[in-house]
């Protein structure tokens, strides 16, 4: 049982295999993501005929039997986790970890349907199915990287996002100045008006509210340029964290390969020792 918790740990939990792809068993995983998120999609059509719902029906019982069984054998293989902690205790941390929890709820969501009798909640579980895409997580260790480089980027990102607001709040308060008592249904109160701001500032314009004199349009023009900027900066802050996770990456993977190349030269040196030592020991004696 021993191997078969230990092939189970490389073969499910990413990093665990020597070479620190993917595994074939994790690459089958993807696609049964993917079927199953797609399938989540499909049921919400009405218009798609009986049998088309029939086999999404067994679809779902496949799914959720084949993400329950992963399941249950990461939780029997998490004890092969390194750590000085019992078999127990690291499965336990497992269960409580976000991965696991994810799991957890993928599975929750996918079987529920099958034994709830409520139309209602039938269609809010069966519309939770979609976030399996959130599994994905754990089959990348660049998306684990990119989250702890943008964590470190938070201030940044935090500064970003408080110019933006304020870039928002003087806008709406400008139109509300000028055209106010011109379009009230539009820009009657700061609350109204900030509703347009926000969608110039992010550069979408609907067009269903628009100033309409000349001062308004040159205040728009400008927080509508404003925005450009402002959509850059927090691409270009997470485009900068991101090149970062993937050169420490590459770091780590040089440093890993020096390490090794040391440990090679000493077991050469060592090798090369004994050697000379049986050399000695098999020279005749004068």
């Amino acid at each position: 049982m021993a191997g078969l918790r230990k092939t189970l740990h490389d073969q499910l939990f990413v990093g665990a295999h020597p070479d620190g792809r993917l595994t074939l068993l994790n690459r089958l995983l993807i696609l049964v993501i993917v079927a199953a998120v797609v399938s989540a999609a499909l049921s919400t059509e009405p218009t798609l005929p009986p049998q088309w719902h029939r086999g999404l029906v067994l679809g779902e019982i496949v799914f959720g039997a084949i993400f329950l069984l992963e399941y249950c054998a990461r939780i029997y293989a998490a004890a092969e986790e390194p750590g000085d902690a019992s078999d127990w205790a690291k499965r336990w941390a497992f269960i409580r970890s976000p991965l696991g929890l994810i799991d957890l709820f993928v599975v929750v969501s996918t079987l529920l349907p099958l034994v709830t009798a409520d139309a209602a909640m039938l269609r809010t579980i069966r519309l939770l199915r979609v976030f399996a895409v959130m599994k994905f997580g754990r089959f990348s260790r660049a998306i684990k990287e990119v989250w702890g480089a943008i964590a470190d980027r938070a201030d940044d990102l935090i500064v970003t996002v408080a110019l933006a607001f304020v870039f928002v709040l003087v806008g709406a308060t400008a139109l509300y100045m000028i055209e106010g008592h011109i379009q009230p249904e539009v820009f009657g109160s700061i609350p109204r008006a900030l509703w347009w701001a926000v969608i110039t500032l992010t550069t979408v314009g609907y067009g269903d509210a628009y100033p309409v004199t000349a001062l308004g349009k040159i205040f728009g023009s400008i927080l509508a340029l404003s925005g450009i900027a402002f959509v850059a900066m927090p691409t270009g802050i997470i485009a900068s964290a991101f090149s970062e996770a993937m050169q420490r990456r590459r770091d780590q993977k040089i440093e890993d390969m020096r390490a090794h190349l040391a440990r090679l030269d000493e077991i050469d040196e060592a090798v090369e020792a004994k050697l000379a030592a049986l050399e000695r020991t098999s020279k005749p004696h004068p």
